[in-house]
């Protein structure tokens, strides 16, 4: 098997048809396998993977298990010499898999890579980032980039030129591409993560036994960004990104840095509290 696809999906179902389709049309020269792993979605997703596509293997959860578990449910199952997770609110273009792999074969060097990413504009998603650094992460936390936007620059890595193949510190996990014969143990995301921050956990695994994440323009994939987050409220997401984050930070920096961002989320969750409040009755009305 050349290419194993993993899509971890959660009440998404018109895009994850879409991106269904995309796949098999971009298909190439190669042996292709694809699972689904639905988190217990309530829109019949299951049923229409099944009944649509036949090749598809679905593991359907009875519960939200998040990202990093059920990612390593395909990942257990998985035949392929190379691994994509794929996001299921993502469009591939005809020529993408193809190309994708050939710039993995052509490059031996790279453990993990990822594309480029467009939206549905055609814009570029700037998704190279260097590791987590407390000084932005605070900012994030803070929401001080809504008032100093350059405060980011270096870890959005605002200068990064995304028109060359490049080595870097993490990609984003919507199009995560990882070559299976630079591990020498079964490929697994860290479970203790439900979302965010398990991609960059990985990459940061990898780093430190001396293997090698890639960025290339050789492929393009749309991302539609964002489909399962747009459904759940803001307190919500921001207890699952702020858990992450704390999870994160115990697991590779100081200990009184995981103390400050630990202090410096709980107003975060009263404001976002008070917007789902805002928004609520605002819905109430009309």
């Amino acid at each position: 098997m050349d290419l194993s696809i993993i899509i971890v999906s959660w009440n998404v179902k018109d895009k994850l048809r879409d991106n269904l389709k995309s796949i098999y049309q971009s298909q190439g020269d190669f042996n292709l396998e694809v699972f689904v792993v639905d988190n217990n979605s309530q829109d019949d997703t299951v049923n229409m993977v099944k009944k649509t596509f036949s090749k598809v293997r679905v593991i359907a959860n009875k519960k939200n298990l998040g990202f990093a578990k059920a990612c390593n449910q395909g990942l257990k199952e998985a035949q392929g010499k190379y691994l994509l997770l794929l996001n299921p609110d993502m469009r591939l273009e005809l020529g993408t898999l193809n190309n994708f792999l050939t710039w993995f074969r052509n490059n031996p060097q790279a453990s993990i890579a990822s594309c480029k990413l467009v939206d549905q504009r055609g814009k570029l998603v700037k998704h190279v980032r260097r590791f987590p650094h407390f000084s932005d992460q605070l900012s994030i936390v803070l929401k001080l980039p809504h008032f100093l936007p350059g405060v980011l620059n270096k870890y959005l890595i605002k200068s990064f030129d995304y028109s060359k193949s490049a080595k870097v510190d993490s990609v984003r996990g919507a199009f995560f591409g990882m070559s299976r014969d630079k591990f020498d143990s079964l490929i697994q995301l860290d479970e203790r993560y439900f979302l965010w921050f398990e991609e960059i956990d990985f990459c940061r695994q990898a780093k430190k036994n001396n293997q090698e994440v890639w960025y290339t323009p050789k492929a393009t994939c749309v991302d539609y960004i964002g489909q399962s987050f747009s459904q759940i409220k803001s307190l919500k997401t921001q207890k699952y990104f702020s858990n992450s984050m704390l999870k994160y930070f115990k697991k590779w920096h100081p200990r009184w840095q995981y103390n400050i961002l630990l202090v410096a989320w709980q107003p975060m969750f009263i404001l976002a509290w008070l917007k789902d409040r805002i928004n609520f009755k605002t819905k109430s009305r009309t």
